[in-house]
């Protein structure tokens, strides 16, 4: 069996010569099988490995035995070993989620802590041939499309590395027992309360009996071969994607152009939009694949609520993904006094210039989107920054009645979400500039004007509001 893992490194290219890997083990058979014959490798495959070990706090008295279990199994193999304890219960009621998602992103965070410790390049997963037929089963029960059906793949990310990926679990468990392993058992395998237990333990098996004995390596052939035209797909996808989208940490822009390619591709592009802002698709299935479609296709403002604190926006055909910000809905104390100077908002990730000039010594007045000027000797009650609050009103440069903020915004096509994002300048109580966009008509320069403010803003943030 090593050498079929050693052809699958090969095969799937997962590791380069120097390559530092962090080996993920719960103490199972699995990830004892894995670390154990990447340690017997690593001379063969020039890589030095480290093990990673999570606890749950799940199982009490057995997860600590657990953990004991795989430090004592690297200490005699001399392999460096780091662990972590996370209430994953607590972790899962926190943050609203299933205990199972909770489980996976304290997994897969203590995986990148130690990659950065370690500065490691891979990290090693001990999924095999009947974890893949089990999750292309409950794929199907989901209603899942060609990605889905692709399953478990060998490399993603150029990260995540899976060499025992078609290495049945009955040789895994021969393996660890010709080495005398004797890997830990988790009891709750054992347990049909999991739909993952009951396909593993009560679907498969019947299948076997009734259908295909082989139904392991059939599902996992049907992942091969629907791997190649995925790929193709999943490669013209990347191209649209670059195509029609805009992306920064906060949101993903896709154009209104995007929904009129073919809808295989529409779908692949919205989830490598959800996938570029989060880092994951936890929680995000074809359902909602398909609600954001259809919300493109109505009125704009139309707004949809996903899991994991996404919201999506239909903003003139636009579509905007973003996360959702707490302080979004905070915006009444959100309010800052600027003095003289440099004003510096660590907390808005904005710095605020301001400068008095005389206005002999002015000749041009040159302004852009972030560099504006007004009458300083308007100004007579301070100078605050702060957010749209309901029923604003201004009187926007060249009006001489004014307008209602939301009424402008809805002009400027500026979305719902980008609306609460976009700071204000106010003298005296009024708003005089929409940072990005429009002064107000009360404290522009004229002919009489003698003191100048100069408001220069500066922040990667406001430049991406203001696009």
């Amino acid at each position: 069996m090593i050498d079929e893992i050693f052809n699958n490194i090969v095969k799937y290219s997962m590791f380069n010569r120097g390559d530092k890997v962090i080996v993920a083990v719960s103490g199972g058979p699995d990830s004892i099988c894995l670390l154990h014959s990447l340690y017997r490798l690593r001379e063969k495959l020039q890589i030095t490995i480290y093990a990673a070990h999570l606890n749950h706090c799940l199982r009490g008295e057995a997860a600590d035995m657990d953990e004991n279990f795989v430090k004592e199994f690297c200490n005699r193999l001399d392999i460096k070993f780091r662990s972590k304890k996370v209430d994953v219960n607590k972790l899962s009621r926190d943050k609203n989620i299933s205990c199972e998602s909770a489980g996976r992103e304290a997994r897969y965070d203590f995986f990148y802590e130690l990659k950065k410790e370690f500065s490691a390049q891979k990290i090693a997963i001990a999924h095999n041939a009947n974890d893949q037929a089990e999750t292309i089963l409950m794929r199907i029960m989901r209603g899942t499309g060609l990605d889905g059906l692709a399953g478990i793949r060998p490399v993603r990310d150029n990260i995540f590395v899976r060499p025992l990926i078609n290495i049945a679990r009955n040789q895994i468990e021969e393996y660890c027992s010709l080495n005398n392993l004797d890997p830990r058992i988790d009891k709750t395998n054992l347990e049909t309360i999991y739909s993952r237990n009951k396909i593993r333990l009560e679907l498969i098996p019947y299948i076997r009996k009734n259908f295909n004995d082989d139904i392991v390596k059939t599902l996992n052939r049907l992942s091969d071969t629907i791997k190649v035209d995925n790929d193709y797909l999943e490669m013209i996808s990347k191209e649209k994607f670059k195509k029609y989208c805009d992306i920064n940490k906060e949101k993903v822009i896709i154009s209104k152009e995007a929904f009129t390619e073919h809808n295989a591709i529409v779908t692949r592009i919205v989830r490598l939009s959800i996938y570029a802002l989060c880092g994951n698709l936890y929680n995000i299935d074809k359902l909602h694949i398909y609600n954001i479609i259809d919300i493109q296709k109505t009125s704009t403002g139309k707004i949809l609520n996903l899991p994991g604190h996404i919201n999506v926006i239909n903003s003139y055909g636009n579509i905007y993904i973003y996360k959702v910000k707490e302080h979004i809905y905070e915006n009444q104390n959100r309010e800052y006094k600027l003095e003289m100077g440099m004003n510096n908002l660590t907390c808005e990730n904005l710095k605020i210039y301001l400068t008095v000039l005389e206005s002999d010594s002015v000749q041009n007045l040159e302004s852009n989107k972030l560099t504006k000027y007004f009458d300083y000797d308007k100004i007579k009650d301070g100078i605050i920054l702060r957010y749209k609050r309901d029923g604003d009103r201004f009187i926007p440069l060249g009006m001489n009645g004014s307008k209602k903020l939301k009424k402008f915004f809805i002009d400027e096509k500026i979305s719902r979400n980008e609306r609460n994002e976009i700071p204000l300048i106010c003298f005296n109580g009024e708003i005089s500039w929409i940072i990005g966009y429009r002064i107000s008509e009360v404290f522009k320069v004229t002919k009489d004007t003698k003191n100048v403010l100069q408001i220069k803003v500066e922040g990667e943030r406001i430049k991406e509001c203001t696009k």
